[in-house]
């Protein structure tokens, strides 16, 4: 590590950024100064462009992978290098497409599940789905976080270094027992290969290819959206979205709003404002036969 990546964890730590930040932000550094094979001390914003130029229409990379070059490129050059910059004007970001995600009704995400043949990445995925965790916040569970006495699932440290709550529900409690007598697991409630260790986000994003291939579903499935189908699926049976909010751990209600558009039984049983006139349109006139012919 060269003296300007150490100077820039540091500057992470103290800030108290996530691991995973940490380590994503010192990658995007070191792709950048390997780019230019110098050190980005030596490099500025007419580099800094022609790399985002590079990111765009060579490497053809979605937004959202430029997004966390450019904030990392941010971090270094403002945070760690203090460079004078309008930050606006030398690293923008790029415009992220609005997309919606693709959701599994329950009856689709029940034959997903059914597929997967291995008992520890079913379990792991159900909890996904039963309690709306991100897959880094389901495999890093501990048997201690399961309290069936609240009838609670203790979520440490997810996304945003914040503790919450969610719901643990009957099922879920069995199906846990049920993993719980058969694995023994002490410190992490599905461990790794490896002791002392969990399992990774990679090898259960593998482990739904198989049951996605044997389920035959046309939508793609992964451990994200099954969190997807958690929150689009508690909407529509008429939980509010503060609610959901507090059990995703969203930071804004805006984010938690976008399953609005999601919710089918919400948006196509609202009436239509036709529908509301006080008396329906008259039938259209009768056409007349054409003069000529």
């Amino acid at each position: 590590m060269t003296p300007l990546q150490q100077r820039m964890l540091e500057d992470m730590q103290v800030r108290n950024f996530s691991e995973n930040t940490q380590r994503s932000n010192l990658q995007q550094v070191s792709l950048f100064a390997r780019h230019f094979r110098r050190s980005p001390e030596g490099l500025g914003p007419v580099n800094i462009r022609a790399y985002q130029v590079y990111l765009t229409n060579e490497k053809k990379l979605a937004p959202g992978s430029i997004q966390i070059a450019t904030a990392a490129l941010r971090f270094l050059y403002t945070v760690t290098m203090k460079r004078p910059w309008d930050v606006e004007e030398v690293l923008p970001m790029p415009k992220r497409p609005q997309t919606l995600p693709i959701i599994l009704s329950p009856e689709e995400v029940r034959h997903f599940l059914s597929c997967v043949p291995r008992r520890k990445a079913r379990t792991a995925l159900t909890v996904c789905y039963a309690a709306g965790l991100r897959v880094s916040e389901a495999i890093a569970l501990k048997p201690t976080d399961v309290d069936s006495k609240r009838m609670t699932i203790r979520v440490t440290q997810g996304k945003g270094q914040k503790d919450r709550d969610v719901m643990l529900s009957e099922q879920l409690l069995a199906i846990l027992r049920d993993w719980y007598r058969f694995a023994r697991p002490t410190e992490w409630l599905f461990p790794g290969l490896l002791p002392g260790t969990h399992i990774t986000r990679e090898g259960i994003g593998d482990a739904c290819e198989l049951p996605h291939q044997r389920s035959g579903l046309s939508k793609r499935v992964t451990p994200h959206s099954l969190r997807h189908a958690f929150a689009c699926h508690l909407l529509e049976h008429g939980t509010d979205l503060r609610t959901i909010q507090l059990l995703l751990g969203h930071r804004s209600l805006s984010t938690t709003a976008r399953y609005l558009r999601l919710a089918t039984s919400k948006v196509c049983a609202t009436r239509s404002p036709l529908d509301l006139l006080p008396h329906p349109l008259p039938p259209p006139e009768p056409t007349r036969p054409p003069e000529h012919f």
